[in-house]
């Protein structure tokens, strides 16, 4: 596992940041400020008010267009609306630069596979924010994973912050809970048990959605998602089953702050050896398959 308290011994990666919503300044500009391995340079939105609030706290440059931001880094991270990120990220790819993607990589699969078919033709490092599989009891629970031999499996990812508040954004209310919450459970469904091979969803993603997965081991997994219930705490949890003890993973129990060190040296460190991690652009399509593979269902 990566160890974030060890020395750095390389220059900082520098950031440019694409986005000034509640996710940008809550996360990415707070985290990419910290250091010691990247340093945020500048903030480029299309308000260039929210820009400034963003960029403000940490003495980064705001962007007047897209292409300063551009100028001004070696790598840029993405805090905007699916859509708008798989135009802009395949803009900075052929520029260059190493992408810091949010999940997911797009509203639609074309729109992803273009986006990777950019990454791979610029040869630049990339990878994905995937906030559960930075922290460290995230990756215990995939370890011991390996040494279960599940026949199936129960998940729920549930919380209400569709329905009111920062996160009850436009593209969430209206795409539901399969591209917001599906990516970050079939990552750990099909790190835990294996390849996902067949992916079935029955519901409304605005209300709740079923999946059901079947995986190349025979497994079965049944996810529950949903960010439309009143939940007094948010629900994330993975069950495993077989002829050994129950494993469980309780990821509402989980300090997100302890991932962000994990998420910055890791992204650091890709881009100074110039090799992407396992989470990266490619990770993100096959997430984007599968949830296309739901929604066809």
């Amino acid at each position: 596992m990566t160890d974030a308290s060890l020395p750095w011994s390389h220059s900082p990666v520098k950031v440019g940041l694409v986005g000034a919503g509640p996710w940008a300044r809550a996360v990415h500009a707070r985290v990419l400020a910290a250091g010691p391995e990247t340093q945020l340079t500048a903030v480029w939105a299309r308000r260039a008010d929210a820009a400034h609030e963003t960029a403000a706290p940490y003495g980064a440059d705001v962007a007047a267009r897209f292409e300063d931001l551009l100028d001004s880094c070696e790598a840029v991270a993405f805090a905007v609306p699916p859509s708008v990120q798989a135009e802009l990220a395949c803009r900075a790819a052929e520029a260059g630069k190493a992408l810091l993607l949010e999940k997911p990589l797009a509203l639609e699969l074309p729109s992803a596979q273009r986006l990777v078919d950019a990454v791979d033709t610029a040869g630049v490092v990339s990878q994905l924010v995937l906030t559960s599989r930075y922290h460290p009891a995230t990756r215990r629970f995939l370890a011991a994973a390996q040494g279960v031999d599940a026949v199936g499996a129960r998940a729920c990812w549930l919380h209400g912050a569709f329905l009111g508040g920062d996160f009850a954004t436009a593209w969430r209310l209206e795409h539901g809970a399969l591209l917001d919450l599906g990516p970050h459970v079939l990552d750990l469904l099909d790190a835990a048990l294996g390849p996902i091979v067949r992916v079935r969803g029955t519901g409304d993603p605005r209300r709740w959605i079923e999946l059901t997965c079947e995986h190349a081991s025979g497994a079965v997994s049944q996810a529950s998602l949903s960010g439309s219930v009143n939940v007094e705490h948010g629900i994330t949890r993975i069950e495993l089953f077989g002829p050994q003890a129950e494993l469980v993973y309780d990821g509402a129990a989980l300090d997100h702050e302890e991932s962000w060190p994990v998420l910055r040296r890791e992204f650091a460190t890709a881009v100074r050896s110039g090799k992407s991690g396992e989470l990266d652009v490619h990770r993100g399509l096959r997430l984007q398959t599968l949830m296309a593979q739901a929604m066809e269902a």
